[in-house]
Formats: C-alpha cells, structure tokens, sequence
C-alpha cells in the first residue's frame, strides 16, 4: 500500500488529493514542522535523503518530487484515469504542465516570498518576481479562459500538479485579478476528493 509521508502546510496535501480521486487506498504517515524554523523534523531523512515532503513510499519503492509522485500514481495506480492517452498529441501537453509548475510557475511566488521577508535588501528581488508572477499567472488565466480544466473538460493530474500554484497565488497577490485561475481553484477546493483529503490530512492554509 502507498504510504504518504505528509508534512502539515505542505505540497503533500495534494498528493492525498489525488489519491482520493483514484479512489487508491493510502496510508499517512504525519510529520510536524518546527514551530520556530518551520522546517521540516530531522526524521524525514529517514525516508529519503533530502528530508522533504512530499515523498511516498509503495513497498520497497520510495519516490520524491511532486511531479514524479503524481506521474508514479497515475502511471502505476490511476487505470488510464485522470492523463490522457500516451498516443494523443494532448499528452505532450498534460507533461509540460506536470513540469511547468515546479520547474517555472512557482518559482517566482517563492522568490516574492523570500524577498518581502528580507525587507528593502531585496526590493529589487521582489519588484523582479512580481513581474514575473503576473506573466505566469496571466499565462495560465489565459489557459483556462474556454475549459474548466487545464487540458479540458476533464480533471487531469496536470490539475492535481498545477493546484499549488493557484493556491500559493492566492496568498501572495490579488487572485480575483485573473478570474479564471480564481475560478479554477475554487472549482478545484469544492471537490469532494479534495475535500476528503483536507478530512485526512489536516489543517492546510492554502485551501481557502
């Protein structure tokens, strides 16, 4: 059985998520970040190298990184569900979104962050992921302004992916100022499987 070693406030929340919309059982393994430096306990690293989350175990198998998590489950535990064909040219785009939002959408959210916390000695830091926010953010508006999903009418892992994006844009601009991300996000929390695994996994402040 898939065993999810969540961190509370983490991006593991939605690994839980799209477990429970496969309907694949899972097991969860909490873990609590330190009140002070809120960062992840020391015993993670018991589970791989790095000592972050998410990461999930399947047997002997350990596998890390929010994209290559969400692919292993799809691949291995998702029957066809929630990607498309391999053979449809509309694979190629479910994988670059898979990529897009580690590899540059979320980027300049955590930069922001980093910067307001640094206060003037980064301002010109914090002025640069600004921009970079809003060509992202109104990139992925853009996307969604004729489906209700990123690669349609259907609910895909690329949406599972991407859902953090949202949620991180929600605390860090004025999300109404790209309606339909906003639209997207809100369509994503009232899920009943998102919802289920908010029940199993706890407070998460970005589901709001």
């Amino acid at each position: 059985m898939i065993v999810v070693h969540h961190l509370n406030e983490s991006r593991s929340q939605r690994v839980l998520w799209l477990l429970e919309e496969l309907g694949v059982p899972y097991d969860i393994t909490f873990y609590q970040r330190d009140p002070r430096t809120n960062l992840a306990p020391p015993d993670l690293k018991a589970v791989h190298p790095l000592g972050k989350s998410p990461v999930i175990t399947d047997g002997d198998r350990v596998v890390a990184e929010s994209g290559a998590i969400i692919d292993y489950i799809v691949r291995r535990h998702g029957r066809g569900r929630l990607q498309p064909d391999p053979a449809d040219a509309a694979y190629d785009d479910y994988v670059q979104w898979l990529h897009y939002a580690e590899g540059s959408a979320v980027l300049p959210l955590v930069m922001k962050s980093v910067a307001e916390r640094a206060g003037k000695w980064l301002a010109p830091l914090r002025r640069h992921a600004e921009a970079e926010i809003a060509l992202h953010l109104e990139y992925i508006d853009q996307r969604l302004a004729d489906h209700p999903f990123l690669l349609g009418d259907s609910l895909t892992g690329a949406d599972v992916q991407m859902s953090f994006v949202g949620e991180l844009a929600g605390v860090s601009v004025d999300r109404s100022a790209y309606p339909n991300l906003d639209a997207w996000v809100r369509r994503l929390h009232a899920r009943p499987a998102y919802q289920a695994a908010l029940a199993r996994g706890g407070p998460y402040r970005l589901a709001q």
